[in-house]
């Protein structure tokens, strides 16, 4: 059950990027967990290289990974979005994009487990008698501050106001004086740029390999839509039942069955509630 919880906090961290991205601009980026692996090993070329902590690497990389995302969305909507193309062209496009990640990091690295050190992994805690590891513990932490850092950007700044206004009302924002490409454009990069840190977690947690995202796929968008699309708090509740579920099922039938929770979970969802636990 605790290991669920940490889970859980880990897994907020992981799907934010599609909460935002998904759940407010509603842009099906499928491509978000490849960027997340290739945090993974952005973190990793860097421990490896000169020895920088890998959360301390993910932290730095946010800008770079900013930056992309706001290239990847002025292609995505130069090319489909303003044509009115986005629903099953842009599906493709994301596709393609995390297709080239995945064999640009093959063809790179190889297709073997990557890993990174760090003074707190192979470590643990001894609270109660329940021994908690702190690769699980500090990436949940992480993960929380990540969760409260997005929610305040959204809820305390104007940009954030306005992420809320372009999904809601576009015209209505125009009117305000804001740009809802450029809006959007900034949601994008701070959802790619949370990719950044999340995959610097993941690879803190256990080895990986690009192929990696596919396990997190079906995991990001349950959560997403558990939630609630769009809400951040709602995110963070998805993701530890999610972590709970996933832990309890690897216990009493076996880790294999663990990835099968999250499409559970999201049939269950769609059909009970549509609008996920916190849905407007």
């Amino acid at each position: 059950m605790v290991a669920g919880l940490l889970l859980g906090g880990f897994y907020a961290a992981v799907s934010l990027g599609v909460s935002l991205i998904f759940g407010l601009l509603d842009i099906a980026n499928i491509a978000q967990p490849a960027f997340v692996i290739l945090g993974s090993y952005a973190a990793y070329v860097m421990n490896s290289s000169f020895g920088l902590d890998p959360i301390l690497t993910g932290l730095l990389f946010t800008p770079v990974f900013y930056f992309l995302g706001a290239v990847v969305y002025r292609l995505y909507y130069g090319s489909f979005e303003r044509r009115g193309d986005e629903s099953l062209r842009g599906l493709v496009f994301f596709f393609g994009v995390l297709f080239i990640i995945e064999v640009s990091l093959s063809l790179t690295y190889g297709v073997d487990y990557r890993l990174v050190d760090a003074a707190y992994i192979g470590k643990s805690i001894d609270l109660g008698g329940v021994g908690i590891a702190f690769r699980l513990l500090v990436p949940c932490l992480v993960g929380l501050a990540m969760t409260l850092a997005l929610h305040l950007f959204l809820s305390r700044t104007f940009y954030g106001r306005a992420v809320m206004a372009v999904s809601q009302d576009r015209l209505a924002l125009r009117l305000m004086g804001a740009d809802p490409v450029q809006i959007k454009t900034i949601a994008f990069g701070v959802g790619i740029a949370a990719a950044s840190l999340a995959g610097a977690l993941l690879i803190t947690i256990a080895p990986v390999v690009p192929s990696t995202d596919r396990d997190y796929i079906g995991r990001m968008f349950a959560i997403t839509v558990l939630g609630g699309m769009g809400s951040v708090a709602g995110t963070l509740v998805a993701a530890v039942i999610l972590g709970v579920a996933e832990s309890l099922m690897a216990t009493f039938f076996g880790p294999s069955w663990s990835l099968a929770v999250a499409f559970g979970i999201l049939l269950v969802a769609l059909a009970v509630r549509p609008a996920g636990l916190f849905g407007r």
